[in-house]
């Protein structure tokens, strides 16, 4: 019986018992509205004391319910996924140690464990993107490990200033910060951090990079630990955004990304980068309606995010995996008659995505947009709320008709089925909740509706969008517009829209080649140039120059010994 039991299952078992657990303590204390402070002191010496703080309150339980329902069903999805994988073992450890970094940042109100918990995630995305070991996924895993070593380095100096405070449990001292000017330099820190980890502008490009690890990782990552830690640390510190220059600033910022994520979806052909593109642009509406002072709502979205895109990841693994690796969309095509199952999931969160009525990402999406248009904005930043929403419907209805109507387009190599129990039960574990979620948590979380009362044009506007985006999306995808490759005949705009806005370019290769070079100059002329001539080669030369002249005087005849005596009899001689 024990040797059927992998570390898969009990991992599953286990983690699936506390989501639940978890997740019922988190209603219990919405209900209640309780929190708990519990402060264990793990070493007190001579009257100073260090003290592990952990805050538990119905955001953090319920996020990590979240994290872990999501996680329990990745683990149990990738016992089939990557069943030909020999360390597989090794793979779901690194995957529970993501896990257990989420958890410590989720329950930290202290900045010095934060850290902990932020470091960890960094330290073992990277482990995990160069989990496939190409050259690839060594570049990709670098880019990640140093965009976020920008955001570590913001954190260490918000501890570094806090100890103004004497103490490092943010949440005491927040309307302090927001009261005192120089104190607000902790509030641009940490949204430098949170910016880096959600991959705002200008540090996206490492984002569709990190898509190099296996797609169980990704549907993890992208869905609810690594983006998301920025945008729950910001949740937060939410106080020191309102009224502030960093509202403004970071309103500005996330929109841009919205839009320009959104854009670039339209332009990629990789399955997993659309979907990498698509988590961008739904970070970056996270945060700018953080940024506008509604933290419940970026909350409340960011759960319901979770589950549809956890989904989304695991039915593009699913059907990766049967087109034996391939991941270009050209190459797919009447997925419907091929996978059915696997298709009516993808659909299914491809439609929470658009926000689709009474699906979990209509409850969470609707609600900022009517919000928008209640609240008092600029024109810019309206337009690109409302045109990023018709981007989001538009690419998603360019990967349903490339992948799932017409013909297949690879018959010839690889026969499809779908008939993969293992993934398939894991994806519709999520499927229930991505149907039923956004209901289900609009209801715990804003307990009385929020009465919003709009003229009639701007009511129905989030929806014309979208059907908008939705036509041009499919009119834009047909293959007989690309037989006229409308995209090479202004070539230099589709290449700066598809590329991320030249992104990538400007921040890696724009920031790596000139140190490159220089560091390249300065080992040639330095360390292989004239100090190593006149240090440490040249004394190694004499020295074994030396060495081997008396080597050869101590292993040669006696007449070498005998013409020395007579050579120091002589000397003597002379001296005397």
């Amino acid at each position: 019986m024990f040797q059927s039991l992998s570390v898969c299952l009990i991992s599953f078992v286990v983690l699936m018992s506390l989501s639940l657990l978890l997740f019922l303590s988190g209603i219990n204390f919405l209900n209640l509205e309780l929190t708990y402070f519990i402060e264990w002191e793990i070493l007190s010496l001579n009257s100073s004391s260090i003290v592990m703080t952990i805050l538990l309150d119905w955001m953090s339980l319920l996020f990590m319910s979240f994290v872990l329902f999501i996680s329990s069903l990745v683990i149990f999805y990738s016992k089939e996924y990557m069943s030909g994988d020999i360390n597989i073992n090794r793979f779901i450890l690194l995957v529970l140690m993501f896990v257990l970094s989420m958890m410590m940042l989720i329950i930290s109100p202290n900045l010095i464990s934060i850290l902990l918990g932020w470091d960890g995630l960094g330290l073992v995305s990277y482990c995990l993107v160069i989990y496939y070991q190409n050259v690839k996924s060594y570049n990709a895993g670098m880019l990640t490990a140093l965009s976020n070593r920008i955001g570590d380095v913001a954190l260490l100096l918000a501890i570094a200033w806090m100890l103004n405070y004497g103490g490092w449990n943010y949440i005491f001292y927040l309307e302090c910060m927001k009261n005192q000017l120089e104190m607000s330099l902790i509030g641009g820190l940490v949204l430098l951090a949170a910016m880096t980890k959600s991959a705002q502008i200008p540090f996206s490009s490492w984002l569709p990079a990190a898509m190099a690890a296996p797609t169980p990782v990704s549907a993890l990552v992208h869905s609810s630990t690594l983006v998301t830690a920025g945008v729950y640390l910001l949740i937060r510190f939410n106080v020191l955004l309102e009224g502030s220059y960093f509202g403004s600033f970071l309103l500005l910022v996330s929109g841009l990304t919205m839009f320009m994520a959104g854009l670039g979806a339209n332009f990629e052909f990789d399955l997993k980068k659309i979907i990498a593109l698509s988590t961008l642009s739904q970070l970056g509406l996270m945060m700018s309606i953080l940024a506008m002072g509604f933290p419940k709502l970026a909350f409340f979205h960011l759960l319901t995010h979770a589950l549809f895109k956890a989904l989304l990841f695991m039915c593009a693994g699913a059907i990766i995996h049967n087109m034996k690796d391939s991941q270009d969309i050209r190459l797919m095509g009447g997925l419907t008659m091929h996978m059915p199952l696997t298709s009516s999931c993808l659909n299914i969160a491809n439609l929470a995505l658009c926000g689709m009525p009474f699906l979990a990402g209509f409850y969470s999406k609707d609600l900022i947009l009517e919000i928008v248009s209640l609240s008092y904005l600029n024109m810019f930043s309206f337009f690109l709320y409302f045109f990023s929403t018709g981007l989001t419907v538009c690419y998603s209805f360019r990967l349903i008709y490339y992948s799932l109507t017409g013909e297949f387009n690879s018959n010839a190599l690889h026969p499809l089925n779908d008939e993969g129990w293992v993934m398939l039960r894991g994806m519709l574990g999520l499927l229930f909740m991505a149907v039923m979620g956004g209901s289900m948590l609009s209801w715990l979380i804003f307990p009385a509706p929020s009465m919003i009362c709009l003229p009639f044009y701007l009511k129905v506007l989030a929806l014309v969008v979208s059907f908008l985006g939705g036509w041009l999306g499919y009119e834009i995808a047909q293959f007989a517009l690309n037989w006229k490759n409308k995209t090479l005949s202004c070539y230099f705009s589709g290449v700066f829209a598809g590329s991320m806005w030249f992104m990538p370019a400007i921040s890696t290769y724009g920031v790596n080649f000139y140190p490159l070079l220089a560091g390249q100059k300065i080992v040639k002329s330095f360390d292989q140039g004239w100090s190593e001539f006149f240090g440490g080669q040249n004394l190694y030369k004499t020295l074994s120059f030396y060495s081997q002249f008396i080597q050869k005087l101590q292993n040669n005849d006696l007449k070498v010994y005998l013409i020395t005596f007579v050579l120091w009899i002589i000397v003597l001689f002379i001296i005397f």
